[in-house]
């Protein structure tokens, strides 16, 4: 695989818009020979083509994927995503609205631990921004 596609740099370039610099530069840092094939996958298809769309905007799509992760009890990532909010536009009222919706569609006790692992991570955020 080359990391030398156009997919690849837009990936990349949108990758650091919605999760900033020090996300990105922890996780390429963190890369091995083992799982740099798949963050190759990742920077190319989420990155470069799902997030690069113009189709919905970056808010929507924040939306989106917390409810896909909540709903999936894919919860590992739901507090990269909401520190993601920060740069995508989706308020914490959004959010909110986004987690109810995933308990009458898909589960109460889902959306109750993203909902409680999205306030622990904006009391993170607001403690770092002091």
């Amino acid at each position: 695989m080359s990391k030398d596609t156009p997919r690849y740099a837009k990936g990349m370039e949108v990758r650091r818009r919605i999760l900033g610099d020090t996300h990105v530069d922890r996780a390429e840092a963190a890369k091995t020979p083992l799982d740099e094939p798949f963050q190759q996958l990742i920077t190319e298809g989420a990155w470069g083509t799902v997030w690069a769309s113009d189709g919905i905007s970056d808010r929507d799509r924040s939306m989106l994927t917390l409810a896909l992760l909540a709903a999936l009890g894919n919860f590992d990532e739901i507090p990269m995503h909401i520190r993601a909010t920060a740069r995508t536009g989706a308020s914490k009222e959004d959010v909110l609205e986004t987690f109810q919706h995933v308990a009458v569609y898909a589960g109460v006790p889902r959306a109750n631990h993203a909902l409680k692992l999205a306030k622990a991570t904006y009391a993170e955020m607001e403690k770092d921004a002091e």
